[in-house]
């Protein structure tokens, strides 16, 4: 029986080789939407690589919250986080932080792949010794506590002029963050893979001191 758990873990996989500008160029070329996030999400390290199935999360400022409130339902949407997934969040503010140390250490040992927020972050050295992948829009070190909650898990958000929708897939690196909707992952992955192949015929006769107009011509790449 064909094992689809697995089949989506090969296929993150997979999606994490590739980059971001080559999944933009197949899909553009394909003529399908390219759907990208907004450049001012920004990873907490610029090394970091993230790619996954999408689970999303979406919350909102709500100060007539008592403190314990807010914590039981922000624990209880790290205890809600899929495995193998991507959060991605919407928490519809810009003045707190939506991700911070034990929470971020919280998601990695639960098997979360990283978070894209758009919104804040904290605790942001100790987040990158972790070696959770963050993305997001500022850095600040104001807390949820007593002023925010998740509203919605696993429901359509907006971002910027993006619709994300939770089984997508995202890979996100240094150049931003780019969507590919579930049931085209398969595909275009594949063809960012023949891409990329080209593009090293091109590199190769690049290096060997063909001039960039006839590489091009020879491998219809660059």
């Amino acid at each position: 029986m064909h094992d689809v758990r697995q089949s989506g873990q090969d296929l993150a996989a997979r999606l994490a080789e590739t980059y971001t500008g080559v999944i933009y160029d197949v899909m553009r070329d394909a003529g399908r939407e390219v759907r990208t996030l907004p450049s001012t999400l920004r990873p907490l390290r610029p090394d970091a690589r993230l790619a996954g199935p999408v689970f999303t999360v979406e919350g909102a400022i709500d100060e007539s919250l008592e403190v314990h409130r807010t914590m039981l339902e922000w624990t209880g949407l790290l205890q809600e986080a899929p495995g193998g997934h991507v959060l991605v969040c919407q928490p519809n503010d810009s003045t707190i932080a939506h991700m911070g140390e034990l929470s971020a250490e919280t998601l990695q040992l639960r098997g979360v792949r990283g978070y894209v927020v758009d919104g804040g972050c904290r605790d942001t050295d100790m987040v990158r010794e972790l070696g959770f992948p963050v993305w997001r829009r500022y850095d600040t070190p104001a807390d949820i506590r007593g002023r925010w909650a998740p509203t919605a898990l696993g429901e359509p958000i907006r971002i910027g002029e993006v619709t994300v929708t939770t089984g997508d897939y995202l890979l996100a690196d240094q150049d931003g963050v780019v969507l590919i909707p579930g049931e085209d992952v398969a595909e275009v992955v594949a063809a960012a893979e023949a891409a990329m192949q080209q593009e090293n015929l091109v590199r190769a006769a690049i290096r060997d001191g063909t001039p960039p107009r006839e590489a091009y011509l020879r491998h219809g790449k660059f």
